[in-house]
């Protein structure tokens, strides 16, 4: 008879156990979490949708606070996550949790994969044409090389 140890965290031994996705209400990042549902659901692994609600030292825009507006997206997206669960229930099930981090998006997915343990990450290519000079998060995100990235067209 032998002797179990106690689980540790591993990375990598058998698939993908956490996937976190960056969605922010854009077609691109959409995109991004429908691709993370299916590689989810083919690996029985956990879909970690990931908001992060950008945070601006002055207070407003157009006179609603910023942590109010961005609440707001977060609130929306979570709606919209959970109908589409609902509405494809029977065909497939996939276990989802949804974060907000607070930051720059790229600092913000970097915080959310690392305090989830993430496995993989999946992000939306960028639809910003200033990106090209400053850099998208999803190759900020690869060159850091700390988990396998995957970005979605």
């Amino acid at each position: 008879m032998t002797e179990q140890q106690p689980h540790r965290f591993e990375r990598g031994t058998d698939g993908p156990k956490v996937i976190v996705v960056g969605i922010d209400g854009s077609e691109s990042s959409m995109r991004a979490a429908a691709y993370a549902a299916g590689l989810a659901r083919r690996q029985n692994a956990m879909l970690t949708l990931v908001y992060v609600q950008p945070v601006m030292a002055a207070g407003a825009a157009l006179g609603v606070s910023v942590a109010e507006t961005t609440g707001q997206v977060a609130e929306g997206l979570v709606n919209e996550i959970r109908t589409a669960t609902e509405r494809l229930k029977d065909i497939w099930d996939v276990r989802w949790e949804f974060h907000t981090f607070h930051g720059d998006p790229y600092n913000g997915l970097v915080t959310a994969a690392d305090d989830l343990k993430a496995d993989a990450v999946v992000v939306g290519a960028s639809e910003s044409a200033g990106h090209r000079f400053i850099g998208s998060v999803a190759v900020r995100l690869v060159k850091a090389g700390r988990w396998p990235v995957t970005v979605v067209p």
